[in-house]
């Protein structure tokens, strides 16, 4: 029983050590390290908040069934108590779920009102969900004035180095320590934006722009994938950000600026279209 409960705890407080940055990673138990201040609360609000008070429920339903078994058994307790009420108990089975219920509710609030108040940003950028891929558009005012298609790469055209699939032809960029303005919207079905390391999670819904931020404190590739089931390859449309320096995303952005200037229409575009 101690070696067990031993493994238990270490399954559960041990997780954030498992879990990978950016990317999920094989055998990884909890949630992908958080390199944002949202990610990181969400982190602090599951494994301090929720964790404790679920493996303290579960161990007290436990002892209370171990009760029952063990000393109101037929053998243990041949004449069984008539007893139907007991106020003390009745009020204290619903005043107690309460009070851990108003425990929960102050840091999620908390935490709600964090992601839903939108701080100053340092940069604003689009977001548009198709079938099956990502579009991002950087605005004119802010040193843009262009945008770009994201698709899954094909396992042929795969890199030393790259994700299968997880990498896609054209990442988005972003500075690192910057705080990102991220409206989202969709063309033809519902999608999800999803990038776990960011802790953002928005529908990208057809004809409404919804937002969300994030301000990322560590510079890396981090990826993410549509969570809805928005079509026959819904599991080919990854998310991928690269969040660099502010002189790497500078000089990113002169050369975009030229390679999306005049694009064409992509040609797996065009046969998605015709196949629709």
């Amino acid at each position: 029983m101690r070696l067990a409960l031993t493994g238990a705890f270490l399954s559960v407080f041990a997780a954030p050590a498992l879990a990978g940055t950016g990317v999920p990673t094989p055998g990884e138990i909890g949630m992908q390290t958080a390199v944002t201040p949202i990610a990181q609360e969400m982190h602090v609000f599951h494994n301090d908040v929720l964790v404790p008070i679920i493996f303290a429920v579960s161990l007290f339903v436990a002892a209370l069934l171990g009760i029952c078994i063990f000393r109101f058994n037929e053998r243990a307790n041949p004449n069984p108590s008539r007893l139907t009420h007991h106020t003390g108990l009745e009020v204290a089975w619903t005043v107690v779920p309460v009070l851990i219920l108003v425990v929960i509710a102050i840091p999620s609030f908390r935490l709600l009102t964090h992601q839903l108040v939108i701080p100053p940003a340092d940069m604003t950028m689009k977001v548009t969900g198709h079938q099956w891929y990502w579009s991002y558009e950087y605005p004119p005012d802010q040193g843009g004035g262009f945008s770009f298609d994201s698709y899954i790469k094909d396992d042929k055209d795969l890199k030393p180095g790259d994700l299968r699939q997880l990498a896609v032809d054209n990442q988005a960029v972003v500075p690192v320590g910057k705080t990102i303005l991220v409206q989202v919207t969709a063309s033809d079905v519902i999608h999800s934006f999803v990038i776990q390391s960011f802790g953002i999670r928005i529908d990208a819904v057809p004809g409404r722009l919804n937002q969300t931020w994030f301000r990322a404190e560590k510079e890396g590739t981090y990826y993410g994938q549509c969570s809805k089931l928005c079509g026959e390859d819904h599991a080919y449309m990854p998310i991928a950000f690269r969040v660099v320096s502010d002189d790497e995303y500078k000089a990113w952005l002169a050369q975009a600026k030229k390679k999306f200037a005049a694009r064409a229409e992509p040609a797996r575009y065009a046969e998605n279209t015709a196949r629709n």
